[in-house]
């Protein structure tokens, strides 16, 4: 077994922003937890819209927080690789929402495609303004059993903790899930908050910030898992 995993993380590095840096604990966290190394690589944005080659290398992807990125396209095309190549990836918090835009042109023919935040007047928006801000609320999420993340959490609720003022739009929900990236955990009004392409590897989207609570004597079960299925 492979003892050492190239973990590629796309996003612009902040090194004020907390969510960042909770991102390269819990990957150190997991990693001790399960006796490896991890050679951890930030990416940043705009060099991937031309060169994949750091993505085409990685064991691993994980699409951080912090969006907007200073480039939507060079984070989708990121995503479509591990997407395509069977990369195991985790999105969290903005990650999730770009590999919502990447899903939606690519595999369901969306090609505009949109995120408010980026557009907020586009006419094909797939992530768009909350209704209330979740930034810095940590809320109960329901998961969908037999799902991968109720297989990896071991319990079909939990509480995470966000910092996100968007999320898939509610009207392209039900689009999206019948196409085949599924909505496996849901808030208290039934939108999501997790998605998984099944059959994939690892592709799992959330729109918490499982890093934030991950910890040296209890990593989190998703950055768990997400090791685990690149091993």
């Amino acid at each position: 077994m492979n003892r050492s995993l190239l973990v590629a993380i796309i996003g612009d590095r902040d090194p004020e922003y907390s969510p960042h840096s909770a991102t390269d604990a819990a990957l150190r966290h997991t990693a001790a937890h399960l006796g490896i190394e991890v050679d951890v690589r930030w990416l940043a944005t705009e060099p991937l819209e031309s060169d994949l080659s750091e993505v085409e290398n990685a064991d691993v992807l994980w699409c951080a927080p912090g969006s907007p990125y200073r480039s939507l396209a060079g984070a989708v095309a990121a995503l479509r690789y591990g997407r395509e190549h069977r990369v195991p990836t985790l999105g969290t918090c903005g990650g999730c929402q770009h590999m919502i835009i990447e899903y939606a042109r690519n595999v369901l023919g969306y090609e505009d495609a949109q995120h408010a935040e980026y557009d907020p007047y586009a006419s094909t928006l797939f992530v768009s303004e909350l209704a209330c801000s979740l930034a810095g609320k940590t809320m109960p999420v329901t998961l969908i059993p037999d799902s991968r993340v109720a297989a990896m959490y071991g319990r079909g609720e939990v509480e995470e903790e966000y910092y996100c003022n968007f999320g898939l739009d509610p009207r392209r929900q039900g689009a999206l899930h019948d196409g085949g990236f599924v909505v496996t955990g849901v808030d208290g009004d039934g939108e999501a908050r997790v998605l998984e392409i099944p059959g994939h590897p690892f592709y799992v989207a959330t729109l918490f910030v499982p890093q934030a609570r991950s910890r040296p004597e209890a990593p989190h079960p998703l950055v768990v898992g997400l090791l685990q299925a690149a091993l």
